[in-house]
């Protein structure tokens, strides 16, 4: 399986899936449901963190009550979902995918997306067969990837940590890394500014293609 190459473990939203237009536009339509101000893509990567209720509580001044996360977070995955179809891959996305078996690279998909949502939209655009598995989320969890990691490297059958990289676009997806002794890259295309990205101590790159190479050096 490549035993000098590093396995890629690919972020789903913001990374290969270029949906934080559609974010946004959830986001606010959301919003208007519970009679919030619209927030601007800049506005949101400044403030977006893991768990999901903070950063509600740093556009709130307070953490929302149980009722009103409900509310919000129903109202927000109804309007994702009903334009996520639409998205499409980031640029060059599918092209290094499927260049990873030639380079001995192996690669797999780990999201917070849930699992019977995110399975049937990777099929859709044709990619689900270059990774190795590929994980979301199941049951109701607020708490950030790590601990969907631990279980995503269990499953993986032997690939070393030392051997891992992470691809994403959230500082969460370094926290993720860290958490079972694997390597990370953050990609600035979705969730987070730059400047946010920079505050978790790994390298960030602003295309997928410099991702894919950093990676390669980090395992060299």
């Amino acid at each position: 399986m490549g035993k000098h190459r590093a396995h890629l473990v690919w972020d789903w939203n913001g990374t290969l899936l270029d949906d934080i237009g559609t974010v946004i536009e959830a986001t606010n339509a959301a919003f208007r449901e519970i009679g919030l101000p619209p927030i601007t893509l800049e506005r949101y990567r400044e403030l977006y963190c893991v768990p999901i209720p903070l950063f509600y509580e740093r556009l709130l001044g307070r953490l929302p009550s149980e009722e009103e996360w409900a509310v919000m977070d129903g109202a927000f995955h109804r309007h994702y979902w009903a334009r996520a179809d639409a998205c499409g891959l980031t640029d060059g996305a599918a092209e290094l995918l499927a260049a990873a078996r030639e380079y001995g690279r192996t690669q797999s998909l780990l999201s917070l997306a849930p699992h019977e949502h995110l399975v049937p939209l990777v099929r859709r655009h044709g990619i689900h067969d270059w990774f190795v598995r590929v994980d979301g989320r199941t049951g109701h969890s607020t708490s950030g990837k790590a601990e969907h990691m631990v279980r995503h490297l269990r499953a993986l059958d032997g690939i070393p940590a030392e051997r891992i990289v992470v691809i994403g676009d959230a500082a969460d997806d370094a926290v993720a890394a860290a958490h079972v002794g694997a390597r990370a890259v953050l990609y600035t295309g979705g969730s987070h500014s730059r400047a946010s990205l920079e505050m978790a101590g790994v390298p960030v790159v602003d295309t997928l293609a410099e991702a894919v190479t950093v990676a390669e050096d980090l395992v060299a």
